[in-house]
């Protein structure tokens, strides 16, 4: 699962990579190779190795934008916490006010204010309300947080 923004980005970077950086990496490969022996020639190796990464994650994009079910918001969601939901929650015990959006795996890299669906804390919020407390379980103890607000990006 994903949010329509989380989709989008997806859909950059693979467009990046296929019509800027590829023909970039791959033009460099084909100018250091003409230069002839090719065993010591750290352009065509170095460009030869970032192709690959390129084309590696190209291909694990492709199948991510295929497979991946992209999650609308729905009126029907207003209220409670679930997918794509940004989430404030308070811990008055320790007296700590977090705020993040719970998203599916793929959206977590370069977002610090987003958790995964699948963690201890994003399973414990789901299908609550405003001013339900959750405990959460984690290695480190039990810990009770307090719903303070729910949004979602539309």
């Amino acid at each position: 699962m994903i949010t329509p923004e989380g989709m989008q980005k997806l859909r950059d970077e693979h467009d990046h990579l296929w019509r800027v950086e590829r023909p970039d990496i791959t033009a460099k490969v084909s100018w250091a190779a003409s230069l002839g022996d090719r065993s010591e020639n750290a352009d065509y190796h170095y460009n030869k190795k970032r192709l690959r990464e390129i084309d590696s994650r190209i291909r694990y994009l492709s199948k991510c934008i295929d497979n991946l079910k992209v999650v609308d918001y729905h009126p029907n969601q207003e209220g409670k916490v679930m997918f794509g939901a940004w989430v404030e929650i308070k811990n008055e015990a320790k007296g700590l006010q977090k705020r993040f959006r719970i998203v599916g795996y793929e959206e977590l890299i370069g977002n610090k204010d987003y958790i995964s669906m699948d963690s201890p804390m994003a399973k414990s919020l789901l299908n609550k309300t405003v001013g339900d407390e959750v405990v959460v379980n984690t290695k480190m103890g039990d810990f009770v947080w307090k719903i303070l607000k729910i949004a979602y990006q539309k």
